[in-house]
This record gives structure tokens, C-alpha cells and sequence, in this order.
């Protein structure tokens, strides 16, 4: 005889164990604290949709199957499938954020099935992770040089402008993801009689990456010595949005765009401004604090250092998906550059 179960039970089970550590990862490790909140995210969307379109969400144990519950399940999982992701699109979020729903759903029923051995056949394996292939907000390196060495322009910033030029120079100088630069400390740092290196240990990946500083950047901490933390503090949202006023103060104002995808179809998204109309997005609306890891990994690439070196400086695997993102990018500017010089070489 199959059995339906209270499907929010089992999910709180899931959630709360992922918590405790009882449930772990495939490496024995412990599961991260903002890995378990996105549980809590989906399983809380779960319920606002469950009740604002009266579907009934349950998980129905299937001890012998056979083919007219077989095609019971696939209805009703496929319909659930179609009915969450309309729920989701109708939110105004798109293929990534979708994607990401499913893909913890299906980390759910793989505990159902291999934790608590409660079979639901195999229909949760087919939901369809869509992602989008975003183009991801660099600063090329003349961008960084002139944030760099431009001490005319420093010196006319207010004092909180200059500190936020220091940390995104020094962010996309290291390539550390910004948890982990917020929380450096003098204990990173490590002296030779002719070299100073930053000792990181990424909070995320448990990575461990050493990186050689250049001078600008031992100039940048030596500004904040006898602070608790190498950098000045400020949060993620608040440095995004300074960061913004920076590149408006640059005047890095040009128009690039910005496309996102919703069930695989890409669309012009715009900025609303204050007056109330749209307009197309410019480089310095989309400068984020992610654009120092990744302005650091295609800086290096762009200039010929090798990937796998590069690698050991992100953290990034060597089958990472994330990681080519930027051997792209960095290809797409070196193609860039030998055009110009073919260009040069044509016109004299």
C-alpha cells in the first residue's frame, strides 16, 4: 500500500538536520550556515504558493510501482513544476533564481531517498535547472590602473569615497570574494625579508590561497594599521552602493546593457530613475562588489598568467563552470586588443 507524507514535515527535517549537522556533505563536511538559509528561502516560497494557489503539497511513498502510479506521479509533479515556476516568473525573478529553487528540491528528495530511504520514484531528477549565461562587469586594466595610480583624482574624493576606492583596489587586486576580505586581519599577512604575501583561508570553499602583494596594495593596508581588521569596515549593500558613486565620479557613464533570461529567453532589462522613466543600464550602475573578484582573475588571465595558476589564486576547481566565465571575458578583451594593433597595422 503507498502512503502520502506531510511533505513540510519532511522538509523541516531536511532543513533542521542540514542545521545540526547530522546531514552532511559528500566530503563529510559540514553544510554552510547560508546554504541552509536558501533551504529556508525555497521551503518558505513553497508555502506562500502552496496557499495562494490551494495546491496541495505532499510526498507520496511509492513501495511497488506500478505503471498507473507512475503516470499519477509524473502528472503531479509536472504540474507542480509548471504551476512553481509561473508562481516564480509571475514574482518578476528570472531562469537563474528559478533554477536555484528546483536545484534545492532535488537535493531534498536525493536526502528523501538516500537519508530516511522514503522512495518517490525518479520525476524530481527531470525538473529542468534553467540558467542564464550573464556577462559579467569587469574593469579592464587601464580601469584599475587609473583607480590605482591617479593620486589627483584620490585626493579629490571625500574620505569615505577614498576609503571605498581602497577596498575595491584592493579587491580586485587579491580576488578574494568579499566575506573573505572583510574579514582579514594582520594574521593574513605574512612578511619575507623581501616580499609580503595575503594567507587566506576562503570561508566559503575552505580554500587555502597565498598572494603576493604589490606595493600599491601593502601601501593600501598600511593606511588602516592598528585597526582590528586590515580593511575598513562597511557592509556588502552599502559598499555596492558607493562603489556605484565612485565609477559616476570616474565618469564611467557609457551604456553596455544588461539582458536577463526568463524560460530561456533573454530580455532588455532597465534602470528606473527617480523621475520615474527607464533607461538602459550604464557601466557604473552594474559595478558591484563582485566585480573586484572577477576584475582580479580576468586582470590576471588578460595578461598571460596561466589558468591553473590563476586557479590556485581564486579557489576555483579545475572543471569549474564559473571559473571559464572569465577565460571568456579575458579571451574577448585579449581578441579586442590584437584587433587594434591589426587595425594600426593596416592604416600606416
Amino acid at each position: 500500500m503507498n502512503k502520502e507524507l506531510a511533505f513540510f514535515s519532511l522538509f523541516d527535517q531536511f532543513i533542521s538536520e542540514s542545521r545540526s549537522g547530522k546531514r552532511l556533505k559528500k566530503d563529510g563536511s559540514k553544510i554552510r550556515l547560508n546554504t541552509v538559509e536558501r533551504y529556508s528561502l525555497v521551503r518558505n516560497e513553497i508555502l506562500r504558493f502552496s496557499k495562494l494557489s490551494d495546491f496541495n503539497m505532499r510526498i507520496r511513498v511509492l513501495q511497488r510501482l506500478n505503471s498507473r502510479e507512475l503516470i499519477s506521479e509524473n502528472v503531479y509533479w509536472k504540474r507542480f513544476y509548471r504551476k512553481y515556476s509561473d508562481h516564480l516568473y509571475s514574482l518578476g525573478c528570472f531562469d537563474n533564481y528559478v533554477g536555484a529553487h528546483f536545484k534545492v528540491l532535488r537535493t531534498f528528495f536525493n536526502y528523501l531517498k538516500k537519508d530516511k530511504a522514503v522512495f518517490t520514484g525518479d520525476i524530481h531528477s527531470n525538473f529542468y535547472i534553467r540558467t542564464e549565461n550573464i556577462p559579467i562587469t569587469v574593469l579592464s586594466p587601464d580601469q584599475l590602473q587609473f583607480l590605482i595610480y591617479n593620486t589627483e583624482f584620490e585626493q579629490s574624493l571625500p574620505a569615505y569615497l577614498q576609503r571605498a576606492k581602497d577596498i575595491f583596489v584592493f579587491g580586485c587586486t587579491v580576488g578574494l570574494r568579499f566575506s573573505d576580505l572583510m574579514n582579514l586581519t594582520n594574521k593574513n599577512v605574512e612578511s619575507t625579508s623581501n616580499s609580503v604575501y595575503l594567507k587566506v583561508r576562503s570561508l566559503k570553499t575552505s580554500t587555502d590561497t597565498r598572494v603576493k602583494l604589490p606595493d600599491y596594495a601593502i601601501q593600501i593596508i598600511s593606511k588602516y594599521k592598528g585597526h582590528k581588521k586590515l580593511l575598513p569596515q562597511i557592509s556588502n549593500n552599502r559598499l555596492n552602493l558607493i562603489l556605484k558613486e565612485l565609477c559616476l565620479k570616474v565618469g564611467w557613464t557609457y551604456e553596455i546593457g544588461k539582458k536577463r533570461e526568463k524560460k530561456g529567453v533573454a530580455k532588455e532589462v532597465t534602470i528606473l530613475k527617480d523621475s520615474g522613466s527607464h533607461s538602459i543600464f550604464r557601466f557604473c550602475d552594474l559595478v558591484t562588489t563582485h566585480t573586484m573578484r572577477r576584475t582580479a582573475i580576468t586582470t590576471l588571465l588578460t595578461l598571460g598568467m596561466p589558468e591553473i595558476m590563476v586557479r590556485n589564486i581564486s579557489g576555483h576547481s579545475s572543471n569549474s563552470k564559473e571559473f571559464y566565465k572569465y577565460v571568456s571575458y579575458a579571451q574577448q578583451f585579449i581578441d579586442m586588443e590584437i584587433d587594434k594593433v591589426h587595425l594600426a597595422l593596416k592604416t600606416h
